[in-house]
C-alpha cells in the first residue's frame, strides 16, 4: 500500500509539476500564479501547495532536472570521443540545446540574479549545488587532459563562467537557429583548447597561483572535492 501511495504521489507531483512549466512557457513566469497551476492541473490550491510549496519550488525542481538533463547528455555523447575539442563542444552545446525552448522563461528568472539572497538566483546560496554540478561536468570533460593539479583545479570554473556567459548571450541571440550563439561557442572551444595547452606550461605555474589564491580569498572557486562530490550519477 504505501508504494502505491508514493507512487500516486509522484505521479500528482509531475502532473503539476508539467502543468506549471507549461504555463510558465506560454503566460510567462509572473503571470502564473499557484492558483492558475493548481485550476489547471485539476486539483485544490491547497493540495498543490502540499507538493510545492511556492513557484520557487517549481523553478528550483526545474533547476535540477537540467543539471540532471546536462549530465546524462554529456556523459552519454562523450563517449569516444578522443578530442578536447570535441568533450567541451558536446558539453556546451548540449546545454544550449536543452534550454532552447525555455529562453523567454530563463530570461524571467535572470533579474534573480543579481539578489544572492534570492532562492532562484543562478550565483545564491540555494543554487550552489546546481553551481557544482554544471562545474562537474565540465571537469569530467577535461578529465583525460593531462593538466597539473592547479590547472584542473581552475579550469572547471573558468568552463562555468564561460558557459553562464554563453547563455546570456543566447537569450538574447534572435539570428536564424541561433547560429550566432553556435559560432561564438565553437570559436570560444577552439580558444579554450589552445589557451590549456599554454596555461598548463610550467612557466605559469606562479601565476595560475596567484590567480587561485586571489579567487580563494574571494571565495569564488570551490574545493575540487565540492565538485567530484557534486557529480550527477
Amino acid at each position: 500500500m504505501f508504494k502505491t501511495v508514493t507512487a500516486k504521489g509522484e505521479d500528482t507531483r509531475e502532473r503539476i509539476y508539467g502543468t506549471a512549466l507549461t504555463l510558465f512557457r506560454e503566460r510567462g513566469f509572473d503571470a502564473t500564479t499557484m492558483r492558475d497551476v493548481a485550476g489547471a492541473a485539476g486539483m485544490s490550491l491547497g493540495a498543490a501547495y502540499h507538493y510545492f510549496p511556492g513557484k520557487d519550488a517549481i523553478v528550483l525542481a526545474y533547476y535540477d532536472r537540467v543539471s540532471h538533463a546536462h549530465a546524462r547528455r554529456v556523459a552519454e555523447e562523450t563517449v569516444g570521443a578522443k578530442k578536447l575539442a570535441d568533450r567541451l563542444s558536446i558539453a556546451f552545446q548540449s546545454k544550449l540545446e536543452i534550454l532552447r525552448d525555455d529562453r523567454p522563461l530563463m530570461g524571467a528568472l535572470l533579474r534573480f540574479a543579481g539578489d544572492p539572497r534570492h532562492p532562484l538566483s543562478f550565483f545564491g546560496a540555494a543554487t550552489r549545488e546546481h553551481r557544482l554540478q554544471s562545474m562537474a561536468v565540465f571537469a569530467a570533460a577535461l578529465s583525460d587532459e593531462p593538466l597539473p593539479d592547479d590547472l584542473a583545479r581552475l579550469a572547471p570554473v573558468a568552463l562555468w563562467a564561460l558557459h553562464m556567459g554563453l547563455l546570456l548571450y543566447f537569450l538574447h541571440d534572435e539570428s536564424p537557429g541561433h547560429r550566432k550563439t553556435i559560432a561564438l561557442t565553437a570559436g570560444a572551444v577552439s580558444l579554450i583548447v589552445a589557451a590549456l595547452k599554454v596555461a598548463r606550461l610550467p612557466v605559469l605555474r606562479p601565476l595560475r597561483r596567484r590567480v587561485i589564491a586571489l579567487l580563494d580569498d574571494a571565495k569564488l572557486i570551490p574545493d575540487s572535492n565540492a565538485i567530484e562530490l557534486a557529480r550527477i550519477a
